[in-house]
């Protein structure tokens, strides 16, 4: 009966504890079939431009298996059309089965007055007559489904979407950082990694361009195979030649045997070479050779050596600049310059700065044997907010610098090196500098004199340690302006 307590009550349950869209279409169909004793039924759902059906579910008594949905075209379009339930009786329509039907009821399903989709039922039962309030049933129901199954189809789309996400940004890589930079980057590596193209990794130096270029490599076909690097820029140019391509035999002084070079080493594997903007213009036409036909020759040698290679290459340098200066070959910068990559300075990402300050004063307490428990708030704050040219090179050696220097569980300001800790936020007003200058050297003098000149007990009156009173007294100059 329309008014079926049971068929709600089951309507209710089902919307209520399933969250598979195609359960759900197919328990509704199923509910409101049995009630408004209907033999078959399905749900078409349009997509997001409204005119195709993104999805449709089917149900049919007979439980045939792996039958299509079977629905009247020309109800549908109707329902479409007018948005509204029509109900339809000995017609004769024809199905898209080709079975005769000879009753409908199809109903609109409606979301802040937009029409996503309908709920058709129909019969091939000649004996089969639907009601008026069977239509007035069904269309409370559509009311009622239509907002569930948009939330439940819009749920399964983010849920989709969100594992599409992490399959694509699940890299393995060793950078360190949760920022957006470093979700960029690994979205670059899982975008490019599975590929062979050539890539061009740009970059202040420090940036961690050859940790892009090995997540590259580890996420390839290729990593099973070896990660040869090579420095460009920390090797003389004659014997860069020989470090890249090898040599024969006798191919110059000292040459006692065949040397394989780097080139076919990585056979099969990924070659990086950092700096590549410092090869010799002689090196750059045999790199292009090796980029064009896979092949070259080794120093000395006269048979072509076939590789397999995938190339990655950084620089510091603008390459464009050192094209028109006539450093650097055009052609080469096209090879290399297939996909690129800028590798951000550590300025530009400071909300990955506590991370990595963490995991540096871990690794380095490791390498000396030191329990430490982290960086202070003051300690981190100095990190933060200088500007740090060197980049994530230069917060190691400073994180190394306050472990092995440090006489504390924490990183203290006092441990880290002095042009950092000197170092004032440059957009900060020159007033507010001079103030804060001077509040330093008044507190300085004033316990220096309280404790008749003993650093020590002055430093403990100011709560830091006495090393970095000493090197606050250098710094501000006071000793030198005859104040202490």
């Amino acid at each position: 009966m329309p008014g079926d307590r049971n068929a709600l009550l089951e309507i209710s349950a089902a919307i209520h504890s399933t969250r598979d869209l195609e359960t759900l279409e197919k328990q509704l169909l199923e509910i409101v079939s049995r009630t408004l004793y209907a033999d078959r039924g399905a749900i078409l759902l349009l997509g997001e431009n409204g005119e195709q059906f993104a999805s449709v579910c089917g149900w049919d008594s007979r439980e045939e298996l792996n039958r299509p949905a079977e629905y009247s075209r020309a109800i549908i379009d109707r329902v479409l059309r007018e948005k509204a339930p029509v109900l339809s009786n000995r017609d004769s329509a024809a199905g898209t089965g080709g079975d005769r039907i000879t009753a409908a009821l199809c109903v609109p399903l409606v979301v802040f007055q937009q029409i996503r989709g309908v709920i058709y039922l129909d019969s091939t039962d000649p004996l089969a007559h639907f009601e008026p309030g069977q239509l007035e049933w069904l269309s409370a129901i559509g009311g009622i489904a239509a907002l569930v199954l948009e939330d439940v189809r819009r749920i399964q789309w983010l849920e989709s979407e969100n594992c599409r996400l992490r399959a694509e940004i699940a890299v393995d890589h060793e950078m360190v950082g949760t920022g957006p930079a470093i979700r960029e980057m690994e979205r670059f590596i899982a975008r490019v990694a599975p590929t062979d193209s050539t890539v061009l990794i740009r970059g202040e130096s420090g940036t961690g361009k050859e940790l892009v270029a090995r997540a590259i490599h580890r996420n390839s076909p290729r990593s099973g195979r070896a990660f040869v690097a090579i420095n460009c820029a920390a090797i003389t140019d004659t014997l860069l030649e020989s470090e890249l391509f090898g040599h024969e035999k006798g191919a110059f002084t000292g040459a006692a045997g065949q040397q394989k070079g780097k080139i076919e080493a990585a056979d099969g594997g990924t070659l990086f070479l950092d700096e590549v903007g410092e090869l010799a213009l002689s090196l750059q036409a045999k790199l292009l050779r090796v980029l064009q036909e896979r092949q070259f020759e080794r120093v000395g040698g006269t048979h072509p050596v076939r590789v397999d290679i995938r190339l990655v290459a950084a620089t510091n340098r603008d390459l464009k600049t050192a094209i028109q200066s006539g450093a650097f070959r055009q052609d080469l910068y096209y090879r290399l310059n297939v996909v690129s990559l800028t590798t951000p300075p550590l300025r530009q990402r400071r909300e990955d700065i506590p991370l990595l300050a963490s995991h540096f004063v871990r690794m380095h307490a490791r390498k000396a044997r030191r329990q430490m428990r982290g960086v202070s708030a003051a300690a981190l704050a100095y990190l933060i907010q200088y500007d740090w040219p060197g980049n994530i090179r230069e917060l190691e050696n400073a994180i190394e610098r306050a472990v092995v220097l440090g006489s504390t569980e924490w990183v203290l300001p006092e441990d880290l090196p002095e042009e950092l800790v000197e170092t004032e936020p440059a957009a900060a007003p020159t007033r507010y500098h001079e103030t804060v200058k001077e509040s330093k050297k008044d507190l300085i003098l004033k316990a220096v004199r309280e404790t008749g000149g003993n650093y020590t007990e002055a430093a403990r009156l100011l709560g830091i340690h006495p090393n970095y009173l000493h090197r606050l007294i250098r710094n501000l100059n006071l000793k030198a302006s005859g104040k202490l």
